[in-house]
């Protein structure tokens, strides 16, 4: 049985992985911290490398010890958990947040510059909707083929275009760094640490991770070490590319203050610097980049909720889930997309710290047995945080939880639940032993 890739097919790989990942969101970030990082760019950045490209790689190096199986991940918590933790991930990073999102992100950013004012209505979004989710459909309708369609066409032409606009930025670049303003001007690398973390994007590697482990499983590598392997291999190839984007965005947004002044909004840097660069032909490859970055992200948002879900209800035909998912996003993008955020977001963000929680125990239990008691006693502790975190989100604070919760470590930074979960896990540990000694 075949146990090698070549050389070609581990970049294609690491190119779809990129792609998955770099989606509009990942796009905006950079330049606003840059802007605001000026003079400390490189140590904001190294701290927004670490959770916004280490992070995710983890997670999908963990997801890859159970062969791209949330659920299996899950069960080392409790069997409960499993049943629900990963259709929670799955539906909330997909169709109840991620994917309707991508739509309405090429439209605002890919169409609306090339409409006049009367143009911008309701039907001018439905059919730039239903032209990206139709595509969307097409290019995930054959999982087999997302490596081919996605690593080593869609990707490189939006390496492309990123380049474009990244060589012209530092080669002329639109002014001189700036003095750091804000919360860079104190603490640039946990300032940056933090704007990695919020990206999120490690709950999209737990689902991001199905999609690679069964490309690899059609080119029949199936043995534990293999899977691993490669998949750490293409992680490095994306792990290189999403750098190599984000520490540019960045740089173009530390050097354009000169020109476009302080802006609050990383869309509007993006923009503006692309204009400021390029003049008109800037909105055009911006529109290009916005387009190609969302529709690889909801083709691998799409495909990634389709084989879950295939896998986990048998019976269910992949075609007509993604089918479904695809109209139900369509549906969301034209009506109720800000509502469904309104709900989804708090759920991301209850759900985010215990994703990472269950990332970091399971790669510590790859090396050295960690006790269910120890994974329940952290997921519990970390919950109790991040739920209220989801419920602050929702706009349901509560101001006499919240002046407790302030005295916790971390806690007004959004990373509350870390000391929480670590007192979890030596709480269950010492139950563990008590109960086994």
């Amino acid at each position: 049985m075949k146990q090698t890739l070549p050389l070609k097919e581990i970049a294609a790989l690491g190119f779809l992985m990129f792609a998955l990942f770099l989606g509009a969101g990942n796009l905006i970030f950079p330049p606003l911290l840059g802007q605001q990082a000026g003079e400390d760019i490189w140590l904001a950045i190294l701290g927004f490398l670490v959770t916004g490209v280490g992070l995710p790689l983890l997670a999908v190096i963990t997801i890859s010890q159970v062969k791209g199986d949330l659920h299996q991940l899950s069960s080392k918590v409790h069997p409960l958990f499993a049943m629900i933790f990963p259709i929670v991930v799955y539906l909330a990073i997909g169709p109840f947040f991620g994917i309707p999102r991508t739509g309405t992100v090429v439209y605002e950013i890919g169409v609306v510059p090339f409409l006049t004012s009367s143009s911008q209505n309701g039907w001018s979004l439905f059919i730039s909707t239903f032209v990206f989710f139709l595509l969307t459909f097409w290019l995930a309708l054959n999982p087999a083929k997302l490596v081919d369609r996605v690593g080593k066409v869609l990707t490189p032409l939006l390496l492309i275009f990123i380049a474009i606009i990244s060589v012209r930025g530092v080669a002329s670049p639109l002014g001189q760094l700036e003095p750091a303003v804000d919360k860079y001007s104190s603490s640039p690398f946990f300032s940056g640490f933090l704007e990695g973390y919020l990206t999120m994007d490690a709950i999209a590697a737990l689902v991001f991770g199905i999609v690679i482990i069964n490309r690899l499983k059609e080119k029949e590598i199936v043995q534990q070490v293999a899977l691993r392997a490669y998949t750490i291999k293409a992680g490095i190839v994306a792990g290189l590319g999403l750098s190599f984007v984000y520490v540019a965005l960045a740089y173009l947004g530390a050097t354009s203050v000169e020109t476009i002044g302080h802006l609050d909004n990383g869309g509007a840097i993006l923009s503006s610097i692309t204009a400021s660069l390029f003049g008109p032909v800037g909105t055009v490859l911006l529109a290009l980049v916005i387009i190609l970055a969302c529709l690889t992200t909801s083709i691998g948002l799409v495909s990634a909720c389709g084989e879950f879900l295939t896998q986990r209800f048998n019976g269910l035909s992949y075609p007509v889930i993604i089918a479904v998912i695809c109209l139900f996003s369509l549906t969301m993008a034209n009506l109720g997309l800000s509502q469904l955020i309104a709900v989804s977001l708090p759920v991301l963000v209850a759900i985010y710290p215990i994703a990472i929680v269950l990332i970091t125990l399971s790669l510590i239990d790859s090396f050295i047995r960690i006790p269910r008691s120890t994974f329940i006693g952290s997921i519990a502790f970390a919950s109790v945080i991040s739920v209220y975190d989801g419920l602050v989100a929702a706009g349901m604070e509560i101001i006499s939880i919240s002046s407790v919760f302030e005295n916790i470590p971390l806690f007004t930074n959004g990373v509350g639940w870390l000391l929480p979960s670590i007192i979890g896990a030596i709480i269950g540990t010492i139950l563990h032993n008590k109960n086994n000694g």
